[in-house]
């Protein structure tokens, strides 16, 4: 029987790798676990991936830097646009001082009756941190943040559109949602899979937004990834969104740490379905202590390393 297991990663388009870098691993305490390009298209972009202490796949934040090709995205409706992490009960009160001190500017907001952190990645981009009591996931301590406070991972994935619920029928009926959706105010929430974390949807109505783009740009966020366990199950899926007519899906993408297929949702969000095979994972070329410290290539762009090199941002880390 064909199943969703829970969250895998999000992407995001930003702007210049160095502030990216400093936001995640500076800031936020992430674990820098691989600096890698890009692999669709010829011009190569870095493709940077932070985690929790283990790079847990429900934990992972990778980024595009947009910045040297010149590309910036539009903020709007029918689109995914707040990314939602996950951080210990009791820990909101430290990280608004560390934000503020590290200039974020950040706001305390309300959802469901529970306290959340609201900021903004250098880009524009929208977190927010929402505290959980038993999380299980093993958060980071680096750069000053202590592992009593430091980020579980994801939470879930904050989705803008006009009509909700186009959205709410596809997960119903077709994408595996569990559980009542509660609603507050124009949002309404719920789990897809079969994690009891890291798999929240927040839909948002939002009729007054301009459409935001879909396509790279620094600013936006591009996708958010569902972890599908293995690859029969990837297929299954696959032909029952296929078979309830969501055709915009693409044929399986190879990108060495996993295997995904992407689908266009009705609410306008990306989602990719992935799995992590067995020649994958972080640690594929990588040690597990090693994570994030070789600069990593996709077979076609090998023997352009030392191009590469020269024409990429320097990344001090």
């Amino acid at each position: 029987m064909a199943f969703v297991k829970g969250s895998h990663h999000v992407t995001l388009s930003v702007g210049h790798a160095q502030e990216d870098v400093d936001f995640h691993v500076k800031t936020l305490g992430m674990r820098f676990i691989k600096r890698t390009v890009l692999f669709d298209g010829s011009t190569p972009i870095y493709h940077l991936y932070y985690g929790n202490a283990n790079g847990d796949p429900s934990s992972v934040v990778t980024t595009f830097p947009w910045a040297q090709a010149g590309l910036v995205g539009e903020s709007g409706t029918n689109q995914a646009r707040e990314v939602l992490l996950s951080v210990p009960e009791g820990s909101l009160d430290f990280w608004h001082q560390r934000l503020t001190e590290h200039k974020v500017v950040v706001e305390n907001v309300e959802v469901l009756d529970r306290r959340r952190l609201a900021f903004r990645h250098p880009s524009g981009i929208e977190y927010v941190f929402v505290s959980n009591d038993n999380d299980p996931r093993e958060g980071h301590p680096g750069y000053g943040v202590p592992a009593e406070y430091a980020i579980h991972g994801i939470h879930g994935v904050g989705i803008h559109v006009t009509t909700p619920e186009r959205m709410v029928d596809f997960a119903q009926n077709t994408f595996y949602s569990q559980g009542k959706i509660r609603e507050d105010g124009d949002r309404a929430v719920f789990q897809v899979g079969d994690e009891s974390f890291g798999n929240h949807i927040e839909l948002i109505g939002n009729r007054k937004d301009d459409q935001g783009t879909w396509r790279y740009g620094a600013g936006t966020y591009h996708h958010f990834a569902w972890n599908l366990d293995n690859l029969r199950n990837q297929d299954e899926i696959k032909f029952e969104i296929e078979g309830a007519g969501y055709t915009d899906i693409s044929e399986l993408k190879d990108r060495k740490y996993f295997k995904s297929v992407y689908v266009r949702t009705p609410g306008g969000a990306l989602f990719e379905l992935a799995v992590t095979h067995a020649d994958g994972g972080w640690d594929c070329d990588e040690s597990p202590q090693e994570l994030g410290t070789k600069f990593q290539l996709p077979p076609q762009f090998e023997h352009r390393r030392t191009e590469l090199l020269g024409q990429l941002e320097e990344i001090d880390i």
